[in-house]
């Protein structure tokens, strides 16, 4: 039980910070925060995703880009253009690592006003820190695995960020329901959607870019929005109008 607690708190606390910290306030800036708090996310960033790190400039890049360019070629991961997700996650990869060492810059309209903390995206991009953290996955596992198959989870937990960005891209532009004609193939996958905290409602996100809620209908939930209000009322972030 004690594996399953630990892959389960991995799984949601890399998951919240990527939708909350990476998606919905460095590359759409859903709400404000003072820098208390947004050093206090961007040390959690890097504790949740531990070796699976994902600097916030190169995501907000890439995901800018995806939403202007949305499963045409020139979207950075459009499932609609590779034969399989493992494609689509090296040409992401690439890509993502272009933008994160300054090899290519981005087009105007996808700079700034993205947060920045240079040291801890040097310790977080650090082959010393990914190891580190690889290391403690596979101690934990040593020291609390009760059965063979429980060692088959350690791949997750190293590549923790890009799996859910793979899932949410890969899934939510393929498999699904749609709300709303966006002129692109995003879908709603529900009941999968809680497992992603609300990032697998894609067509809803594409239609309103900027709400904070990816819910649209009465009868879809979307589970970090409550958190996020919870933090509004306790004046953490301040949620901006849609």
């Amino acid at each position: 039980m004690i594996i399953l607690y630990f892959f389960l708190a991995h799984w949601f606390l890399s998951l919240f910070s990527q939708t909350f910290f990476l998606h919905r306030y460095s590359s759409h800036k859903m709400f404000k925060m003072n820098k208390f708090w947004e050093r206090f996310f961007y040390l959690l960033l890097l504790l949740s995703q531990g070796s699976s790190f994902l600097n916030p400039r190169a995501y907000a890049i890439l995901h800018r880009m995806h939403h202007a360019y949305s499963d045409t070629v020139k979207d950075p991961h459009s499932p609609h253009f590779f034969k399989d997700v493992f494609g689509m996650m090296i040409a992401t990869k690439n890509m993502y690592l272009a933008y994160l060492l300054h090899k290519i810059e981005p087009e105007p309209a996808f700079r700034g006003n993205y947060p920045e903390w240079p040291i801890i995206d040097k310790i977080g991009d650090s082959w010393l820190w990914r190891l580190a953290c690889a290391a403690f996955y596979i101690w934990f596992y040593v020291t609390f695995a009760t059965q063979w198959w429980m060692f088959l989870l350690l791949p997750i937990h190293f590549l923790m960020g890009p799996l859910h960005g793979a899932i949410v891209n890969w899934c939510g532009h393929k498999y699904g329901y749609s709300n709303h004609d966006n002129d692109d193939h995003s879908k709603n996958s529900l009941p999968w959607d809680f497992l992603l905290m609300g990032e697998l409602f894609q067509n809803n996100h594409h239609k309103k870019p900027n709400s904070p809620n990816f819910a649209t209908k009465w009868w879809e939930f979307d589970p970090t929005y409550p958190l996020m209000k919870a933090m509004h009322w306790l004046r953490i972030i301040k949620i901006r109008k849609a």
